[in-house]
């Protein structure tokens, strides 16, 4: 992930990572997440998914709980956005 445009945020003791997306699009990230599932194929969480309020950072969350090489694919794929 660090050859992308994503920022990690720090994440302590998850199976995920969450990344801020500012420097991607200003995209909704409930439409940010369905974009990058549908046009590169890694599935993302918008974070707006877990607040009642609906409220939107411009932040995703990546489950990492995979093989080494799923994520080496994923990783090559979100560099290119």
């Amino acid at each position: 992930m660090r050859n992308t445009k994503f920022t990690a945020l720090p994440s302590y003791g998850s199976y995920f990572q969450c990344y801020k997306y500012e420097r991607l699009s200003q995209e909704a990230d409930k439409d940010f997440a369905i974009r990058i599932t549908k046009e590169y194929g890694v599935a993302v969480i918008p974070i707006s998914a877990f607040y009642k309020s609906g409220k939107d950072d411009k932040v995703v969350r990546f489950c990492f709980a995979k093989k080494e090489e799923t994520l080496a694919l994923a990783a090559e794929r979100l560099s290119r956005i």
